[in-house]
């Protein structure tokens, strides 16, 4: 089973506070799960926490969740050697892929040094379903705004590039965030891209854009491009609350 063209679902969401577990899956990735169109078998949920540096206590989370969703649930370490000895196959067997939140720049050399990159661009062409929050959706994109490097945002722009746009996260949780986005986009260091408010993820169909999906009330999504004076124009889109 695959989605029926290339699938992404970048987020700023996914996961919420949980008083059993230290985390649980949220009604984003449920729905990402559910765009793999399983319905005869448990779906295949591949979790990478590469952006955590493999924290030992979010993959046992992770499985605790797998569980009570009904999942089959499987992840990769690359720390210190990666924990399945055929990454590409193993990726190619899934039909979603998760990626934790974390340094997106620790994600993509880790990533990159591992091959890991080739296998998740060959998975999301087979119609194996990507999913990720933060990191894990800044990755699929072109670049975008990160604390990877210090507590200051810095922009970072060799993501992925799956999606030929940039890609601001968590854009109302910090006020530096939009400005940065915006000034990175209208000097040129950023193409036009999409922002998520916490709770927001974006729906893509091969390398558009299709729907901008909610799991907050009143969170917001944005197109962000530079306009012919110079300047940043930001255009708040519709989202739809799942």
């Amino acid at each position: 089973m695959a989605a029926d063209v290339p699938t992404i679902l970048a987020t700023s969401g996914g996961v919420r506070a949980s008083a059993r577990l230290r985390w649980e899956v949220g009604p984003l990735t449920r729905y990402a799960v559910d765009l793999a169109g399983v319905a005869d078998r448990a779906p295949r949920v591949c979790f990478l926490p590469t952006a955590c540096g493999d924290d030992r206590q979010l993959i046992a989370t992770f499985y605790d969740n797998a569980w009570r969703e009904g999942w089959v649930g499987s992840h990769i370490s690359l720390f210190p050697m990666p924990n399945i000895s055929d990454l590409r196959e193993h990726l190619l067997a899934q039909d979603v892929v998760w990626v934790g939140g974390g340094s997106v720049a620790g994600l993509l050399a880790m990533w990159r040094l591992h091959g890991l990159d080739a296998a998740l661009r060959e998975a999301w062409q087979a119609g194996v379903v990507l999913t990720g929050v933060s990191a894990g959706s800044i990755c699929w994109h072109t670049g975008g705004t990160t604390d990877s490097f210090g507590p200051a945002l810095q922009p970072v722009t060799n993501g992925l590039g799956m999606l030929p746009w940039s890609n601001g996260v968590h854009y109302d949780s910090e006020p530096e965030r939009r400005p940065l986005f915006q000034s990175l986009i209208a000097d040129g260091t950023l193409p036009a891209g999409y922002a998520t408010d916490d709770g927001v993820g974006l729906l893509y169909r091969g390398t558009e854009m299709v729907e901008a999906l909610a799991e907050k009330e009143k969170a917001g999504a944005y197109r962000v491009e530079r306009g012919p004076d110079g300047t940043a124009v930001e255009t708040r889109l519709d989202v739809r609350k799942i």
